[in-house]
């Protein structure tokens, strides 16, 4: 007996939240120029043209994969620093959860945002540029909190609050490097304990 022909089934859809989750782990992984498109669609178990018309360029997913993941990553540390907590319990949570964040076993190591994409080919430009937006935008949360703080009087009349949010913006940037080169959770949080030692007036109020 001849066995009828098997009909073609109809090509695997793509769902949306699951290939971000996807995307955002292998950019994670492997860098934005490190991960092809290939890699991609190898991963969710679709073709370039299902990709294509769900998420648009490489670049587009990228985007959308990084806002999918920020979303997720840092919302708790938006609403502290949002909250009624004090400038510094803020700063204090906001520090504590970007170290547990960055270094979950499970998890690829350091920041998706901090560290992402900082040299690039010049053709890759455009997402450079998209990143160091992104990191301006978490400086500014930030200082628009310490700007609060003075108004609130946690924060004395006159702190240079752009340079304070840099300096913290810069630490973390700093911890994503060494999550990166193997550091653990706990060895980070004590980085982040010393961090906050240089919150203004931290340390004439333990000396009192």
């Amino acid at each position: 007996m001849v066995e009828p022909p098997k009909k073609r089934g109809r090509p695997r859809t793509l769902d949306r939240n699951v290939g971000l989750d996807v995307a955002a782990r292998l950019f994670w992984e492997h860098g934005y120029e490190g991960t092809s498109i290939a890699d991609l669609t190898a991963a969710m178990g679709v073709t370039p043209p299902s990709l294509y018309a769900t998420f648009g360029s490489k670049q587009e997913l990228y985007c959308k994969a990084l806002d999918h993941a920020v979303e997720r990553e840092s919302k708790a540390r938006m609403d502290a620093l949002n909250s009624g907590l004090s400038a510094y319990e803020a700063l204090s949570f906001y520090l504590h959860d970007v170290a547990t964040g960055i270094s979950r076993p499970d998890d690829p190591r350091g920041c998706i945002v901090s560290t992402a994409v900082v040299q690039c080919a010049a053709e890759n430009e455009p997402v450079a540029k998209s990143m160091t937006a992104r990191r301006e935008a978490a400086i500014k949360a930030i200082r628009e909190r310490f700007d609060r703080a003075i108004s609130e009087g946690d924060l004395a009349v006159g702190t240079d609050t752009e340079s304070l949010a840099r300096f913290y913006g810069a630490f973390v940037q700093g911890m994503s490097v060494q999550a990166c080169d193997g550091a653990c959770t706990q060895r980070l949080k004590r980085l982040v304990d010393i961090a906050l030692s240089a919150w203004p007036g931290k340390r004439s109020k333990k000396g009192r």
